[in-house]
Protein backbone atom coordinates (compact mmCIF):
# COMPACT_ATOMS: atom_id res chain seq x y z
CA UNK A 1 0.00 0.00 0.00
CA UNK A 2 1.27 3.49 -0.97
CA UNK A 3 1.19 6.18 2.00
CA UNK A 4 1.20 9.67 0.28
CA UNK A 5 2.02 12.87 2.37
CA UNK A 6 0.91 16.14 0.17
CA UNK A 7 3.12 19.51 1.48
CA UNK A 8 3.57 23.13 0.23
CA UNK A 9 -0.06 24.33 0.24
CA UNK A 10 -0.81 28.16 1.85
CA UNK A 11 -1.83 31.43 0.99
CA UNK A 12 -0.84 33.08 -2.05
CA UNK A 13 -2.06 36.32 -4.19
CA UNK A 14 -3.61 35.73 -7.55
CA UNK A 15 -0.65 35.66 -10.42
CA UNK A 16 1.63 34.28 -7.77
CA UNK A 17 3.30 30.74 -7.55
CA UNK A 18 3.64 27.88 -5.23
CA UNK A 19 5.37 24.26 -5.71
CA UNK A 20 3.30 21.01 -3.94
CA UNK A 21 4.74 17.93 -3.21
CA UNK A 22 4.17 14.50 -2.44
CA UNK A 23 6.23 11.97 -0.89
CA UNK A 24 5.40 8.25 -1.29
CA UNK A 25 5.99 5.60 0.74
CA UNK A 26 5.24 1.92 0.95
CA UNK A 27 5.44 -0.66 -2.23
CA UNK A 28 7.20 0.13 -4.77
CA UNK A 29 6.33 4.17 -6.42
CA UNK A 30 8.41 4.38 -9.58
CA UNK A 31 6.58 1.27 -11.81
CA UNK A 32 2.85 4.03 -10.94
CA UNK A 33 1.84 6.67 -12.79
CA UNK A 34 1.12 9.49 -10.14
CA UNK A 35 -1.81 11.88 -10.17
CA UNK A 36 -2.45 15.20 -9.01
CA UNK A 37 -6.55 15.91 -8.19
CA UNK A 38 -8.43 19.24 -6.43
CA UNK A 39 -11.73 19.98 -4.80
CA UNK A 40 -12.64 23.25 -4.25
CA UNK A 41 -15.13 23.98 -1.43
CA UNK A 42 -18.77 22.39 -2.22
CA UNK A 43 -17.18 20.85 -5.62
CA UNK A 44 -16.62 17.83 -6.52
CA UNK A 45 -13.17 16.59 -6.40
CA UNK A 46 -11.61 16.93 -9.93
CA UNK A 47 -8.60 16.32 -12.37
CA UNK A 48 -5.66 18.17 -12.18
CA UNK A 49 -2.44 16.68 -13.94
CA UNK A 50 -0.84 13.12 -14.67
CA UNK A 51 2.54 11.55 -15.02
CA UNK A 52 3.91 8.72 -16.31
CA UNK A 53 5.81 6.52 -14.20
CA UNK A 54 9.10 7.32 -15.91
CA UNK A 55 8.20 11.01 -16.27
CA UNK A 56 8.40 11.24 -20.03
CA UNK A 57 4.39 11.81 -20.26
CA UNK A 58 2.27 14.27 -18.43
CA UNK A 59 -1.84 15.47 -19.00
CA UNK A 60 -3.07 18.45 -17.86
CA UNK A 61 -6.68 19.75 -17.36
CA UNK A 62 -7.35 22.12 -19.79
CA UNK A 63 -8.07 24.52 -16.75
CA UNK A 64 -4.18 24.00 -15.60
CA UNK A 65 -2.53 23.71 -18.77
CA UNK A 66 0.19 25.75 -19.47
CA UNK A 67 0.31 27.04 -15.43
CA UNK A 68 0.64 23.59 -13.94
CA UNK A 69 3.75 21.62 -14.64
CA UNK A 70 3.74 17.94 -12.89
CA UNK A 71 7.23 16.70 -12.40
CA UNK A 72 8.82 13.69 -10.23
CA UNK A 73 11.79 12.41 -8.73
CA UNK A 74 11.76 8.40 -8.78
CA UNK A 75 14.61 8.29 -6.70
CA UNK A 76 13.28 10.83 -3.78
CA UNK A 77 9.84 9.00 -4.55
CA UNK A 78 8.61 12.73 -4.83
CA UNK A 79 5.89 14.00 -7.43
CA UNK A 80 5.83 17.49 -7.59
CA UNK A 81 3.15 20.01 -8.68
CA UNK A 82 4.46 23.61 -9.84
CA UNK A 83 1.60 26.03 -10.13
CA UNK A 84 1.86 29.62 -11.57
CA UNK A 85 -0.19 32.74 -12.63
CA UNK A 86 -2.49 31.11 -10.05
CA UNK A 87 -6.28 32.25 -9.69
CA UNK A 88 -8.94 32.50 -7.18
CA UNK A 89 -10.22 29.69 -8.70
CA UNK A 90 -7.22 27.48 -8.03
CA UNK A 91 -8.49 27.61 -4.20
CA UNK A 92 -8.98 23.55 -3.44
CA UNK A 93 -7.52 21.30 -0.80
CA UNK A 94 -5.30 19.59 -3.64
CA UNK A 95 -4.39 15.64 -3.48
CA UNK A 96 -1.87 13.09 -4.67
CA UNK A 97 -2.79 9.65 -5.95
CA UNK A 98 -1.36 6.61 -7.45
CA UNK A 99 -2.65 4.55 -10.05
CA UNK A 100 -2.88 1.23 -9.08
CA UNK A 101 -1.66 -0.58 -12.15
CA UNK A 102 2.02 -0.83 -13.06
CA UNK A 103 3.66 1.01 -16.57
CA UNK A 104 -0.03 2.40 -17.61
CA UNK A 105 -1.11 6.42 -17.43
CA UNK A 106 -4.53 7.51 -18.78
CA UNK A 107 -4.92 10.95 -19.78
CA UNK A 108 -7.64 11.80 -17.78
CA UNK A 109 -8.42 10.25 -14.54
CA UNK A 110 -11.67 9.95 -12.20
CA UNK A 111 -11.68 9.36 -8.44
CA UNK A 112 -12.04 5.82 -8.31
CA UNK A 113 -9.35 5.25 -10.95
CA UNK A 114 -6.90 5.25 -8.04
CA UNK A 115 -7.03 3.80 -4.88
CA UNK A 116 -4.33 5.83 -2.92
CA UNK A 117 -5.06 9.00 -1.25
CA UNK A 118 -2.75 11.45 0.80
CA UNK A 119 -4.74 13.66 2.94
CA UNK A 120 -4.41 16.85 0.93
CA UNK A 121 -2.62 20.10 1.00
CA UNK A 122 -4.97 23.44 1.21
CA UNK A 123 -4.16 26.16 -1.60
CA UNK A 124 -5.54 29.66 -1.03
CA UNK A 125 -5.29 31.99 -3.58
CA UNK A 126 -6.49 35.89 -3.09
CA UNK A 127 -7.40 38.29 -5.53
Amino acid sequence: QVQLVESGGGLVQAGGSVRLSCVASGRTFSRNAMVWFRQASGKEREFVAAISWSGSSTYYADSVKGRFTISRDNARNTVYLQMISLKPEDTAVYYCAADPRTFITKHYYRSNDVDNWGKGTLVTVSS
